[in-house]
Order: structure tokens, then sequence, then C-alpha cells
């Protein structure tokens, strides 16, 4: 009976444990459904909405369009860029929409203006694709310029489209637009300041729309040439990144396998030990300094130096700013610190130990090892600063013309 009595509360119990497990795996499946990115529908058009219809069945499917488009653009963004890209492609849309109300002075206009729309309308649809785009390693940057282009495309083709009233409100925008981007004797800034200045008393004069189109597209180009350099110069922070680590890491593994070759023990006088930095080891009749070395010697130095590193990235925190570039130039900046502290603190301790600094030939335990590893690790901002000030120069150049830019460069000598 008492057997029995176990067995029953045994199968009680691992029956009761199995839907729990179930119920884990249902939640885990739910919070994944959640969590991937969900593209739109195969086969469906975005351009079957009617969006910029002007009549009732039209503006049916643009609301119903809109309401599609807003699930998808908002549930799949992952980063701010997306989101406020998608809050963007939303209010141009608006905008081409009240456009679409109004009709053209001829039937050439209203061709011309239908063409415009529908350009408009495709720009739009390749912005709103770049956004929900599968995130891949290394794709961000590409459709992080995709959107914007196509963003910037639609509002420049939009300033066509606009009434004369709109046009003069528009022209203020142009106008900061082009004092923030282009240099201060550009013949086209000049052009656009005098407009600006003339408009509000005689109003939309022939080829003022025309000009303030060209401007707002060179602002614009300018704009995207400010960040290419920020991208770049963080895609080559990255890179040497990259190559630094994967220097030091070989290191590492060379003093793993072969610790004789990269010897970093010292042999101090008087002392029955051999320092090393991964301890002391008692000396032997006959051996030499390589002897004593171990595998993990060099992986300790590099360790102490990273360690070094980060106290100088902490240090630095206290005068770093924020950006509104969508490129973390900064961190591509922090991070080029690490894996070069790691490779200073080598080189350093390998100039000691090759008794090339005068007074520091023979370090007396693996403390003092460690401590010079560190010393030497955060002496990498010696190196590392010149690519923080490049890097602040490069982002305080955005969002301002080129004669200003120039003169924010360190001076020389």
């Amino acid at each position: 009976m008492g057997g029995m009595t176990t067995g029953k509360a045994f199968n009680v119990g691992e029956g009761a444990r199995r839907p729990r497990g179930k119920a884990v795996l249902l939640i885990l499946l739910w919070v994944a459904s959640r969590m991937l990115p969900r593209l739109p529908t195969p086969g469906r058009s975005h351009h079957d909405d009617g969006e910029f219809d002007g009549d009732g069945a039209g503006q049916r499917g643009q609301r119903s369009g809109l309401r599609e488009r807003g699930r998808v653009l908002f549930r799949e963004h992952r980063t701010a860029w997306r989101e406020r890209a998608g809050a963007r492609i939303l209010f141009l849309r608006q905008q081409a929409s009240i456009e679409a109300c109004r009709a053209g002075r001829d039937s050439a206009d209203e061709c011309r203006r239908e063409k415009t729309l529908d350009g408009i309308r495709q720009h739009l649809e390749e912005a709103a694709r770049g956004t929900y785009h599968r995130r891949r390693l290394f794709s961000g940057a590409a459709a992080l310029e995709r959107t914007w282009a196509n963003v910037r495309a639609a509002d420049v083709m939009l300033l066509s489209l606009c009434s004369d009233e709109d046009l003069m409100g528009r022209s203020i925008d142009v106008l900061r637009k082009t004092e923030q981007h282009l240099d201060k004797d550009d013949p086209l800034r000049v052009k656009v300041e005098e407009v600006a200045e003339r408009i509000g008393e005689r109003g939309v004069q022939p080829g003022d729309r025309i000009l303030l189109m060209d401007a707002l597209d060179t602002a614009y180009d300018a704009l995207d040439a400010e960040y290419s350099r920020v991208r770049s110069l963080s895609g080559i922070l990255r890179i040497a990144t990259f190559f630094v680590l994967l220097g030091a890491g070989g290191l590492a593994v060379w003093g793993w396998f072969c610790p004789d070759s990269l010897n970093m023990c010292f042999l101090p006088e008087g002392k029955k030990f051999a320092a090393c930095p991964s301890g002391e080891v008692h000396l032997k009749d006959g051996n030499v300094a390589s002897d004593y070395a171990q595998r993990v010697d060099v992986l300790v130095i590099e360790a102490a130096g990273l360690a070094g590193a980060a106290l100088t990235v902490i240090a630095s925190l206290r005068s770093i700013q924020g950006t509104s570039s969508p490129y973390m130039l900064p961190l591509s900046a922090a991070l080029l610190k690490f894996p070069t502290g790691a490779l200073t603190a080598f080189v350093g301790v390998l100039l000691i130990r090759g008794a090339f600094i005068p007074g520091l030939s023979d370090l007396d335990s693996s403390a003092q090892i460690i401590a010079w590893a560190v010393i030497f690790g955060a002496a990498q901002h010696l190196v590392t600063r010149f690519v923080d000030e490049r890097a602040r120069v490069t982002l305080s150049d955005v969002g301002r013309p080129p004669s200003e830019s120039e003169s924010n460069l360190p001076k020389k000598g």
C-alpha cells in the first residue's frame, strides 16, 4: 500500500509538471513571435490603396492604407531613427493627400500634378520599405540612407505642388537649411536670402519656386555629405578596432601556445622566485627566465591593459556630448581604446623586459608587472586622443557651413 501510494503521488507530480513545461514552451514561442519582425504580406502592393485619389472610394482606401501602413511602420521599428523616419513619412503622406485635393489650372498642369504625386508616392513607399527592412549585420547604414534619401526627395517635390501661400511659409524653412549647410558666399544661398526677403512683400514671383526647390535639394545634398563623413569615420574606426583586436588576440594565442617565445617573466636579484604576470614561480637550477613563462602570461598582461583603458574611457565620459547623428561615432572611438590598451600594455611590458626603459629592467613581483600593464593600458590615450579630437570635429561639422567647419579644425604647430 505504501508503495502504491508513493507511485500514485509520483505519477500525479509528473503529470503536474508536464502542463507547466508546455505552458513555458508556449510562452517562449509567443515572445519569439512578438520579437521577430513581421514583413508585409507577399504580393501585396502598396500602390493599390487609392492614396492620393480625391473621390470617396479613394479616401476610404487612403484611410485603410494609412492604418495598414501605420501598423507596418510602427510594429517593425526597433531603432530610434526608424521611429522618427516613420513619423516623417506619415506626415509627408498627409501633406501629399492634401495637395491631391487641389485641382490644376489646366489639363497640362493637372497631368504634371498627377505625375508629381505619383513620384512622391513612390519615394515614400521606398522610404517605408527602408524603415521595416529586416535588420542584418552591417545593413543599418544602407537602410538609413535609403530611407532618408527618399524622404528628402519627396519633401523637395512637395514644394512644386504647394500653393503660393504655403510656399511663402516654406521659404523660411528653406532659408534656414541653406544657412545651415551652404557657405556664406554660395550664390544659391545669396539668391535664397534675397527671395526670402522679397517674397513677403511682393509675393511669389516666377522662378522663385524652382529656386527654392534647387536650394532645398542642394542643402539636403550637403547634409548627406556631412553624414557621409561621419559614417565613413565611424566605419574606419570599427575596422581599425577589429584589426587591433585581431592583433591583440593573435598575441594572446601566440603566448598560449609558445609562452617561452613571448617571455614576460623577470628574475629579480636576490630573490628565490621568478616574477611572472600570472604569479611567482620558484627558481630551479639551470633554468633561464623563459623556462618559467606561463601560457596565460600574455593574456594577463592584456587583461590588465584592458582595465587601464577602461579607466580612461570612464574618465572621458565627463566630456562626452550627445549627437543628432544616427551614427554612433563617439561609441566607435571609445571601443578602439580597449584593444589598443591591451596592445600598448603588452608592448610596454615587453620594452621593460628588453631593458629599453632605464631603471625598470627587473620588476620584483607579479603585482608590479600587472601595475605597469595597467599604466601602459591607460597610456593608450596618448595615441587615441587624436582620434577623439577628429571625431569631435567631424561631429561638430554636421549642420555647419563649410567655412565655419574649416575654422573648427585644430591648429597645426
